[in-house]
C-alpha cells in the first residue's frame, strides 16, 4: 500500500444501500458522488454505519473496492471490515480489505481485547495480528461501541505511535477532557483524530481535530464541512453551526440507518430504506417528521447562514 496523506476535513461513516437484499452498488456510486460534492475529503466505508457486522467478508472487500473505484482518487478511502474474534481470521479480513487500494485499513479497538482484560492483553494481541499482515499496510482505529466500546488508553495510543503505521483515529468517546488529553498527546505526530460526537466537535478543532467522521455526515455532510473550514475563519458563524448540529445529532438515536436512507432520498439520493441491521418498519411517521424537520433547519443553515 502506497503511503498517501490523510487530508483534514469530513469522513462520512458510509452506510450500505441495498436492493432486493443484496447491495445496491448503482445506490452506492450514488453516495460516493454525493460526498464529493458535499466537500467531504474523505469516506469512512465498512464501518458499523455500513452495517458491517452484517456483512460477508466478500461484501465488505466487494464494497471497499467499490469505493475506492467509485471516488477514483477525489477522496481519501478508510476502511474497516475487522470483525471476527479469532486472530488469525482478522489478520485474513485485515490482508483483503488492504488489497482493494483503501487508503488505510481502520482496525476496531474492542477485537484485540475481547473481554476488557487490559492494555497488556490487547497490545500482544494487536502485535500478533499486525505481525502477520503486509507491513506497508497503514492503519486507523475505531472505537466501535459493539459488541462493546474498547476506549484507547495513552498507553496504547503510545504503543501506536511507536509502531509507525498508524494514521487515523475515529474517536467515539464524547467526553471533553479525555479528546483534550488526546489532542495533547497526538500533537505533532502523523495520527490524526476525527471526532464523531458533534457536541463537542468545535472545540475538538480549536484544539487540532482533524475533522469529523460520524453518522451525520450521511445527513449534512456539508455543513459540517463547513465547519470543519471555517471555524477559525467565521467564529461567530461556527458558533451558530456548531451549536445547531450538537442539537440535531441527538437524531442520531432514531431509526438509522434507515432515517440517513429516507434523508438521502429526500435530496435526491434514491435508495431503499432497507437494513440489515435494523427493521425499516422502525422508519414510523415520527421519525420521518423528525427527518424532515432536520432537513427543513439544514436547508436554512443553508440559505440563511452560511450562504
Amino acid at each position: 500500500m502506497l503511503e498517501k496523506t490523510i487530508p483534514h476535513g469530513v469522513y462520512p461513516t458510509m452506510i450500505t444501500p441495498y436492493k432486493d437484499g443484496k447491495i445496491d452498488e448503482d445506490a452506492a456510486r450514488a453516495l460516493v458522488e454525493w460526498y464529493i460534492q458535499r466537500g467531504c475529503k474523505g469516506v469512512f466505508a465498512v464501518c458499523q454505519s455500513s452495517e458491517m457486522f452484517f456483512l460477508s467478508l466478500e461484501e465488505r472487500v466487494r464494497l471497499a473496492r467499490l469505493v475506492v473505484e467509485a471516488s477514483a482518487g477525489r477522496l481519501c478511502v478508510v476502511a474497516s471490515g475487522h470483525i471476527s474474534a479469532s486472530l488469525d481470521e482478522q489478520a485474513r479480513e485485515i490482508d483483503a480489505v488492504a488489497e482493494t487500494g483503501v487508503d488505510a485499513v481502520v482496525l476496531v479497538s474492542n477485537r484485540f481485547d475481547l473481554h476488557n482484560d487490559g492494555d497488556d492483553v490487547w497490545i500482544k494481541n494487536a502485535e500478533y495480528v499486525l505481525g502477520k499482515v503486509d507491513p506497508a499496510i497503514r492503519f486507523g482505529i475505531y472505537e466501535c461501541p459493539h459488541h462493546y466500546k474498547r476506549l484507547l488508553t495513552p498507553r496504547i495510543l503510545d504503543w501506536c505511535l511507536k509502531d509507525g503505521r498508524f494514521r487515523f483515529i475515529k474517536d467515539t468517546c464524547s467526553d471533553p477532557e479525555t479528546l483534550r488529553d488526546r489532542l495533547n498527546q497526538l500533537r505533532g505526530t502523523e495520527i490524526l483524530l476525527f471526532n464523531a460526537n458533534e457536541q463537542t466537535l468545535l472545540d475538538t478543532l480549536k484544539r487540532g481535530a482533524a475533522g469529523y467522521s460520524g453518522v451525520m455526515a450521511n445527513f449534512h455532510a456539508d455543513l459540517e464541512a463547513w465547519l470543519c473550514g471555517n471555524f477559525d475563519k467565521q467564529p461567530e458563524k461556527a458558533e451558530l453551526v456548531a451549536n445547531i448540529l450538537a442539537m440535531t445529532a441527538f437524531t442520531e438515536s432514531l431509526a438509522y440507518p434507515c432515517t440517513a436512507k429516507y434523508y438521502l432520498n429526500k435530496i435526491g439520493v434514491p435508495m431503499s430504506a432497507y437494513s440489515r441491521s435494523r427493521d425499516d418498519k422502525q422508519l414510523n411517521e415520527y421519525n420521518r417528521a423528525c427527518v424532515d424537520r432536520l432537513y427543513a433547519l439544514d436547508e436554512w443553515v443553508r440559505n440563511e447562514v452560511i450562504k
